[in-house]
């Protein structure tokens, strides 16, 4: 059939896909169902007048995938919610083609599924009208972050990285056994949790890139152990490379301090990044009591946010409780985060900052070659914190002999064995522990009783 410059075009006689702007005529004009595709690219057609359809309408009677959807532009997202409710959009734009004129055709038909993705930090910037009509009429699904440590999941793994050795069309070798064994080890790592494997399957595939690049420069036939070793110091990610420069000049500066006895100093334990990009830092902490001024107050230096604000108050509660003190009301308390310019949030440091407060209200000194990490409730219980392995490996490699932590998270280390027989891991429930194991009582026996003697009255043994 010869099409004329006004020829009408029926999905009836003929398959329609949707693809509106490949109909065309010497003029470019053609109806399609009743829609006039103005200029759809006619031979006669200037290029500056070219329509060029756009991923909507690309996608009719099919799949839109939009990732990062919460980026969109406000009216873009209202322009997208017209369309999934109408099933029709005029195609408007410029043409890539041309720097000419924007154009606009009459609405062209885009009837397709969306499925969008996201981080859930930032669902609240969506537009409300259009989240609405997700939640309405499809599906809200939270990805999994991790999958279960059994057989079958660790067969995933190793077919993920035979996978990603084969789209590499023969750069890389194949790995050996003990290689994908050292990959689905550091997935256990990445997990953050003990028993799981991480599913942020990105990460692990740079991992086996690089050490195939590794093998491939040795020559070698398969992926070894080794190189995978060499690769997670090659392939570290930008969140790792700060936290080593990070202890490196605090160590050339003499910040981080892992031997010897400071009244009022203590080793905690942070982490940079998220995700799966979690980097562990060892973080000193300082504290000073002195007699009030005109006001009261606990003063904290270190960019702190609010709950980590929140966390140092609560230790007020502990000291009250164990000393009858009420420093709140009688002493100046101030804690420093020692130059931590990039911030700390949360409260997982509450244990650290605990034993800084107690050490310099009693003068007794506490033991540089402790770390320690915990969140601390108001009763004095230590809580559960995230990253504890990235805070454990980081303590070991700042040269920490002896690190505290939550006995709930003592499950979740996953830190290489070579590693761990480096150093001490005592889990702990409460602060009377903690105190215990990171303070010098050398004459002050009589105080560390008194403590302990406390935990026995409240029932916690």
């Amino acid at each position: 059939m010869k099409l004329t410059p006004q020829t009408i075009v029926k999905v009836e006689k003929f398959p329609y896909k949707g693809k509106l702007y490949n109909v065309t005529t010497s003029s470019g004009n053609v109806i399609v169902n009743g829609v006039l595709c103005k200029n759809s690219g006619g031979l006669g057609t200037p290029a500056n007048l070219r329509v060029v359809a756009g991923m909507i309408h690309k996608a009719h009677m099919g799949v839109l995938f939009i990732d990062e959807i919460a980026t969109l532009d406000p009216r873009t997202q209202q322009e997208l919610l017209s369309a999934l409710q109408e099933k029709k959009f005029p195609i408007t734009g410029q043409s890539e083609r041309s720097a000419g004129a924007m154009v606009r055709t009459d609405p062209v038909p885009c009837d397709f599924i969306m499925v969008a993705a996201g981080n859930v930090e930032t669902v609240k910037d969506m537009h409300p009208a259009l989240r609405s009509r997700i939640r309405g009429y499809g599906y809200e699904i939270y990805m999994n972050e991790t999958m279960l440590d059994t057989p079958e999941n660790r067969v995933k793994i190793a077919r993920f990285i035979a996978q990603e050795v084969k789209k590499e069309k023969g750069k890389i070798p194949q790995f050996s056994a003990e290689a994908v064994e050292e990959i689905i080890q550091e997935a256990r790592k990445r997990a953050n949790r003990k028993g799981h494997l991480t599913l942020h399957l990105r990460g692990l595939g740079g991992l086996v890139r690089a050490a195939g690049d590794l093998a491939k420069e040795e020559k070698a036939e398969l992926v070894q152990k080794k190189h995978v070793h060499g690769a997670k110091k090659l392939a570290r990610p930008l969140e790792q490379q700060i936290a080593d420069k990070y202890v490196e000049r605090k160590k050339e500066y003499e910040v981080i301090v892992t031997t010897g006895k400071r009244v009022g100093r203590v080793n905690g334990l942070a982490v940079i990044g998220g995700g799966s990009a979690y980097s562990g830092i060892l973080l000193p902490i300082e504290a000073e009591v002195t007699a009030a001024g005109k006001k009261n107050e606990i003063i904290a230096t270190g960019k702190l946010g609010e709950i980590a604000k929140e966390a140092v108050k609560n230790v007020s509660a502990i000291i009250m409780k164990y000393f009858g003190e009420d420093i709140v009301e009688s002493k100046d308390i101030y804690i420093q985060f020692l130059q931590t310019y990039e911030g700390v949030e949360g409260d997982s440091a509450s244990i650290a900052v605990a034993t800084a407060i107690i050490s310099a209200l009693k003068n007794i000194p506490v033991k540089q070659e402790v770390a320690m990490t915990g969140s601390l409730s108001v009763r004095g219980e230590v809580l559960p914190i995230g990253g504890v392995s990235s805070k454990v490996d980081a303590a070991i490699d700042a040269g920490i002999k002896t690190i505290l932590v939550p006995k709930s998270n003592l499950q979740d280390i996953v830190v290489d064995e070579d590693k761990l027989k480096k150093v001490k891991i005592i889990p702990v429930t409460s602060v009377e522990e903690v105190l215990s194991y990171a303070l010098d009582w050398a004459g002050n026996e009589r105080l560390k009783e008194h403590i302990m003697n406390g935990k026995k009255k409240n029932g916690k043994r």
